[in-house]
């Protein structure tokens, strides 16, 4: 599975790239909305992680950006933002799932294994 990973936070960023990478998922970065936009034009992944606050940008349009081109593709978004309309909004565009920071590695192993069941 390719994951591309598009998170301003760069420790953040590096350890679900680490955490994933141990799991043998391909994945690659972005680290703001114009790089995650490139990456999503021009590469095709399996799943994207996008975090709603991105520098340059934002996730929500980002996500718009990936159904619109690859409708196929899965996405989970992570974000600090923990309001139930944040997380409505994401879901009604079309994420698969939303998923909170400051969260925990398995976890977020576990939804990505779910998506990949469904």
């Amino acid at each position: 599975m390719k994951i591309l990973i598009v998170e301003d936070n760069p420790d953040l960023r590096e350890n679900i790239l680490t955490y994933l990478s141990r799991e043998n998922y391909i994945c690659e970065t972005a680290e703001d909305y114009e790089q995650g936009f490139d990456k999503i034009m021009s590469h095709s992944y399996d799943l994207v992680l996008i975090d709603i606050l991105l520098p340059k940008g934002n996730g929500l349009q980002l996500l718009r950006d990936l159904i619109s081109v690859r409708p196929q593709t899965g996405s989970i978004i992570i974000s600090a933002r923990n309001a139930l309309d944040d997380k409505v909004k994401g879901l009604e565009i079309g994420a698969d799932d939303y998923l909170t920071k400051y969260f925990q590695l398995p976890e977020l192993l576990a939804r990505i294994k779910a998506l990949q069941d469904e």
